[in-house]
């Protein structure tokens, strides 16, 4: 298969990371795990920095990593976004450009000519001969990215590539970088640990945690089902594994929540996650009554804005996390330490299996 086919394992110290990763020509993948997951492993496997002891890697079918094989990083065709960008400070943004060009043994002439179009593709034209302390973070970014796609790599790495940027800045970043991806024929492997830029920038998401694939797939089925509470944190979830029967999906502490589960449609308990957002739970001073819910006895022990609202974190039968509104928060005087009544309809809940 064309793209990049890896299957390796790697050591470093007491840490071994144990990864297999697909992507096509033209897709994008995002590495997604909390530090020490893996990620910055990955990266320097694939970079050739570090070498794996078993398994390989494939690029457009030739071989940079296998038994008895090692090709060095400066002979593999990849280009690099570093988080910190590493642009060289005392060259222009034209000549950082060229300097990849120059690597790969393209004459100056024509490397700065290439360069020249790579500068005016990412919009800076007029900052050509700036050097790097002259320029913005964003404009930095778009340096550090016309220097990695100039060579035309088949493999494109980007770590963090967004992390040093501020809120306003990301995003505009973010958009144009989403365009140069489409335009990219060759694999692209993101490592982030910012499920946004995930959802934006890849198609399918690969997520480490303690040197191994928890989860793997689609961005938006990762997003809807996580496996994880790692995961489930990352894209704002409720998530508890137990067993589905007939009553609901019982957790290891007795405790059972109704859900609709007819498309599971169990003959013997079976284990199963169950997820719900945390806007799905409503609050109450008082045990409510009426439609049939889970109602959970719970504690305010803490609580912050969030997107918008006011994320509550309930303890109790149930420790859950509740969105609520600044007006629900006055009107009810919820508090840290205020004991309250939790509730989610069944409907509201998505159960699939472990």
């Amino acid at each position: 298969m064309t793209g990049l086919t890896a299957d390796f394992r790697v050591g470093r110290g007491t840490f071994h990371l144990d990864l297999g990763l697909t992507v096509p020509p033209g897709g994008t993948v995002a590495l997604l795990g909390p530090n020490g997951a893996g990620k910055s492993t990955a990266l320097r496997v694939l970079t050739g920095l570090l070498r794996p002891y078993e398994g390989e890697v494939r690029l457009d079918g030739t071989v940079l990593d296998g038994p008895g094989v090692h090709v060095a990083p400066e002979r593999r065709p990849i280009g690099v976004v570093w988080q910190d960008y590493r642009l060289f400070p005392n060259l222009s943004a034209l000549d950082n450009v060229a300097f990849g060009l120059r690597t790969r043994g393209v004459g100056k002439t024509e490397a700065r000519e290439r360069a020249a179009a790579w500068i005016e593709r990412v919009g800076l034209t007029e900052h050509a001969r700036k050097k790097p302390g002259s320029l913005s973070g964003g404009q930095a970014q778009r340096v550090a990215l016309a220097r990695a796609l100039a060579p035309e790599p088949k493999l494109l790495l980007l770590d963090e590539p967004l992390a040093a940027l501020d809120a306003r800045t990301r995003l505009d970043v973010r958009t144009n970088l989403r365009k140069h991806l489409a335009d990219f024929g060759g694999a692209t492997v993101l490592v982030t640990h910012d499920p946004l830029d995930a959802m934006v920038l890849a198609s399918d998401v690969l997520v480490l945690e303690e040197g191994r694939a928890v989860q793997r797939g689609p961005v938006a089925e990762v997003a809807r089902h996580p496996q994880t509470d790692y995961v489930a944190q990352l894209v704002g979830l409720n998530l508890y594994r137990g067993i589905a029967d007939t009553t609901g999906v019982r957790l290891p502490d007795g405790t059972v929540i109704s859900a609709v589960m007819d498309h599971l449609a169990p003959h013997d308990p079976v284990e199963v996650l169950v997820a719900f957002s945390p806007s799905a739970v409503s609050v109450f001073t008082e045990r409510p009554v009426g439609t049939p819910r889970n109602v959970f006895p719970a504690q305010i022990t803490d609580m912050e804005l969030h997107a918008g609202a006011v994320r509550l974190r309930l303890e109790g039968a149930l420790d859950v996390l509740a969105d609520v509104t600044a007006g629900a928060v006055a009107d009810l005087d919820l508090v840290p330490g205020r004991q309250v009544w939790a509730t989610v309809k069944a409907t509201e809940t998505s159960v699939y299996p472990a």
